[in-house]
């Protein structure tokens, strides 16, 4: 499949403008380890005595410092000439992923802040730009200790062990620059309708005005809609129906998004007030439906069995930060050739280039937010707002076919049995259905259900009869507790969701000096061959199991339970893996 590079990576391919800017690169770093850089005005005066390589962060190699010790404080400083900026254009600074809260200087100005470690945010920098040298100044504060703050996979110790990982701390997704005028797009939300053969569009401006809209949706290059649309007080709503202008070119082929077949419509926007030109973007979406009818997880109202690949998202020298656009495709393309349509990015929000790859080369998505470990009322405030920014921005990616807002009761540890607990369980699986209401949500994946669309599994047990056993009715599901947890906590009941064993195998097999664990393990190709057969034929034997999410994609750090190396070498050739996925002998 020819899936050519655009390079530069443009960093928000749901959005896209012709003219930005990337700032990656070195910046000017230093550690603020006595809280002392706000009280002697690092953003005004400060001789910095590191360099960093942005987006990666101080912990990676790649940032060129490399060290893991607790830093908690730190600032980022970079410098950028007014000659390399457009005249009479407003400029909003892009940062897609800063780890945790960010505090913005431009030329000694405060610009803002933002708390959150995982998703996007933007500060419009216009009235603080002046002529020649402007001084763009971050400083960045994430306690490394805080078990409230959602952290995911890191650690809270210095040195990564057990199932937790090396800390992000700082900038560790793009930095950019983005000229626009006056008016333009904030955001656009786009909403198919595969019963009706419809998208529904929804457009907002940054502001209240008027304006008009064009808008054209094609195909392949060819044209299917051209339309121009009024909007009122900065906002506008428009269906548009694609069937009638499908021609008998379709009749051979299905314009449905699926895994086997990655069907993307681009569409272009053009906005204006009267004739004159404000604001062209370009974006994309795809007709896919997701549901759950009659215990069946539909996709496209067919039912999907879900093969899928727990992926945290971690490179050796690199950490969260994925090296290039390169690295994105070989993950997903690896996990395609072994036989797997989707993966459960676990514990992390991941960039929007990889949602991008995902939708484009089809591969299904189960996005999850990073938790936090102890539950408080603070963790509430950290929590529900960066989640409410993550399912808003990621909404038009067709990959994302359920949202993840818990995982193994992380944060809610006593949520069998504590009513607040259950409470916010529930809250945020109807949170997520108030922002979208078009695919699945896991309320608690793993166990201690509440209110749930799935009923997610977390399954450790090696042996394939105990597998089959458990398996093969819904009485032993419910009864059995594979990790020691209820199903359901108190109160909450089976109500006839898809079984999907979103947690299973993990066996461990060292393939080159990296050494670790896993759940089993095996010495050998043939071992190692022959239990994965095991585990996963246990599944696919069951006829009450739609899908399973093997753990994992590739070892990370003290974990070598993948299936491919750190390294993203297959630890059997990928073919094997695919014949045991699809049933062969």
């Amino acid at each position: 499949m020819d899936v050519g590079i655009p390079k530069p990576e443009y960093p928000r391919p749901q959005m896209v403008r012709e003219a930005w800017m990337n700032l990656n690169g070195e910046w000017e770093f230093e550690f603020d380890d006595e809280d002392k850089g706000k009280k002697e005005e690092w953003f005004l005066y400060h001789s910095y005595s590191k360099r960093i390589q942005v987006p990666f962060a101080y912990q990676s190699k790649r940032s060129g410092i490399h060290i893991t010790d607790f830093h908690d404080i730190v600032w980022y400083k970079r410098e950028i000439d007014s000659k390399e900026l457009v005249p009479d254009k407003r400029y909003l600074l892009h940062f897609q992923a800063v780890d945790y809260q960010a505090e913005l200087w431009v030329n000694g100005i405060y610009a803002g802040i933002h708390r959150g470690g995982h998703v996007s945010f933007t500060f419009e920098i216009t009235p603080y730009l002046k002529e020649g040298k402007n001084v763009i100044t971050l400083r960045v504060e994430d306690d490394s200790e805080n078990l409230e703050l959602p952290r995911g996979k890191q650690f809270w110790k210095e040195t990564s062990e057990n199932i937790f990982y090396t800390r992000t701390t700082g900038i560790w997704q793009t930095v950019w620059l983005e000229p626009v005028n006056e008016i333009y797009i904030e955001r656009i939300r786009m909403t198919p309708d595969v019963d009706r053969k419809m998208i529904r569009m929804e457009i907002l401006l940054n502001k209240r005005a008027e304006a008009e809209l064009a808008v054209e949706i094609s195909y392949g290059g060819k044209r299917m809609v051209r339309d121009t649309v009024s909007i009122f007080k900065g906002k506008t709503v428009r269906e548009f129906k694609l069937d009638q202008n499908i021609n008998k070119e379709w009749e051979h082929k299905c314009y449905e998004w699926t895994p086997d077949n990655p069907v993307l419509f681009d569409v272009k926007f053009l906005l204006r007030t009267g004739t004159v030109p404000k604001d062209e973007v370009g974006s994309y979406f795809a007709m896919r439906k997701v549901s759950v009818e009659n215990g069946r997880f539909l996709l496209n109202n067919r039912p999907c069995y879900q093969k899928m690949l727990l992926d945290q998202g971690y490179w050796r020298d690199s950490l969260m930060t994925a090296p290039d656009d390169e690295a994105l495709i070989k993950d997903i393309t690896l996990c395609k050739e072994m036989g797997f349509n989707g993966a459960r990015k676990h514990q992390k929000i991941e960039e929007e280039r990889y949602y991008y790859w995902a939708d484009k080369l089809g591969f299904l998505v189960w996005a999850e937010f990073a938790n936090a470990y102890i539950y408080s009322e603070k963790y509430v405030e950290y929590v529900i707002p960066e989640w409410i920014e993550a399912v808003t921005r990621d909404y038009n990616h067709p990959c994302i076919v359920a949202w993840v807002p818990l995982n193994e009761s992380w944060g809610v540890d006593s949520i069998m049995c504590r009513e607040e607990e259950q409470a916010h369980a529930s809250c945020m699986y109807y949170l997520t259905k108030s922002l979208d209401t078009t695919r699945s949500v896991i309320s608690n994946d793993g166990w201690n259900h509440t209110h749930s669309d799935l009923l997610t599994i977390h399954d450790y047990e090696c042996g394939g009869e105990a597998l089959q056993r458990r398996y093969a009715s819904m009485e032993r599901i419910l009864k059995d507790m594979p990790a020691n947890r209820t199903l359901f906590a108190r109160g909450h009941h089976y109500e006839g969701q898809p079984v999907i064993v979103s947690e299973f195998g993990g066996i461990a097999y060292q393939k080159n000096a990296d050494s670790g664990w896993g759940y089993a393990s095996a010495d050998s190709d043939g071992e190692f061959e022959e239990k994965y057969r095991e585990v996963v034929e246990s599944l696919l034997d069951s006829p009450l199991v739609q899908g399973f999410v093997y753990t994992q994609l590739c070892d990370v750090e003290q974990e070598i339970n993948g299936l491919l190396t750190y390294d993203r070498e297959p630890k059997l050739p990928p073919e094997k893996i695919r014949a045991i996925n699809q049933g062969r002998k």
